[in-house]
């Protein structure tokens, strides 16, 4: 082969390698751990006007997930003097059962914060339920209340997880003011509250915001624009390397259990295929241990502020 070829495939190579970027993986138990810790003297605070952060999570059904996630919360709450308690309903619980139990916590005062673990089962209208839930005790920020103070501008509960996406943007100083994010997953939960924060004058927002879904017609066109990505569709890998521009920052919201030869008989990735974004994107979050570990220290803060908003209730009225 002729020099000059060579010097050329010589140079390609080296540019190449050049443009590679270390990717950083966006942990979230610092974040986690940074937050809770600012949460210690306002729940002794709290403690010490003989208050105590409760909440009250409805798990209906069997779902394995929904069973580990819930007493990965309760540890949460107990390891910061706050308390949890789990009501388990059978998943043939009718309508009327479920709402009445609502309604007993709604009207309990030493409850602070009612959470309705998703998914129901297929009898059980979501809407109906979440909406059952007092707007001022709805820690999840599920309620149409506090979804529509949210979409205002004015929010007092905002969702857990987008919440949590926020605060590893803003633990880790990932710019938002300005840039163009692609959200891929338009659900109440993430998509469309993640769509409301970054558009808005917060903060951790005024972004352009483009919002993704089933009926996008060509996904890749969007994300190769995309300065930040929020992946959040439930779909295994969906998001690859040829998929991004140089320089993006990626965070992933997916959790699917993938059947492997592991000992688990499984494993859990995310809707990014990591691997192949790693040395393109500028950052990551990786699945497990990323976004997941925000949620529920989210839900925290949350109910530690539904109490002091309690306090100051009981304060005016006395």
């Amino acid at each position: 082969m002729p020099l000059r070829n060579l010097l050329k495939i010589e140079s390609m190579i080296l540019r190449k390698v050049k443009s590679k970027v270390e990717t950083l993986l966006l942990k979230g138990m610092p974040v986690s751990d940074t937050i809770r810790s600012g949460l210690e003297p306002r729940v002794k605070s709290l403690n010490e006007d003989g208050i105590v952060p409760q909440l009250a999570a409805i798990i209906i059904g069997d779902d394995p997930a929904s069973q580990v996630y819930v007493r990965n919360k309760s540890r949460a709450f107990d390891k910061l003097d706050c308390k949890s308690h789990t009501y388990q309903l059978e998943a043939d619980s009718n309508k009327q059962d479920v709402l009445a139990l609502i309604d007993t916590l709604n009207h309990d005062e030493e409850v602070h914060g009612i959470l309705i673990q998703l998914p129901l089962p297929g009898h059980l209208d979501s809407k109906t339920i979440l909406h059952a839930v007092s707007p001022e005790k709805d820690v999840d920020g599920f309620h149409p209340e506090n979804l529509g103070l949210l979409l205002e501008g004015n929010p007092i509960f905002i969702p857990c997880t987008p919440h949590g996406i926020l605060e590893i943007l803003k633990y880790y100083e990932i710019c938002v003011s300005g840039r163009h994010a692609v959200i891929v997953g338009r659900s109440n939960i993430v998509g469309k509250p993640m769509f409301a924060l970054l558009a808005q004058k917060f903060e951790m927002g005024n972004a352009t915001v483009t919002i993704c879904h089933t009926g996008t017609k060509d996904l890749t066109a969007h994300t190769k624009q995309a300065d930040i990505i929020i992946a959040a569709a439930g779909s295994p890998n969906m998001i690859t390397g040829d998929m991004i521009k140089a320089g993006v920052d990626i965070i992933d919201v997916g959790i699917n259990r993938v059947n492997d030869d592991s000992e688990k008989g499984y494993k859990l990735i995310g809707d990014v295929n990591t691997e192949s974004v790693m040395g393109i994107a500028n950052s990551v979050t990786p699945v497990p241990g990323g976004v997941g570990p925000m949620t529920i220290t989210m839900l925290l803060v949350n109910t530690v502020m539904s109490a002091e908003k309690n306090r100051e209730l009981i304060a005016c009225q006395s």
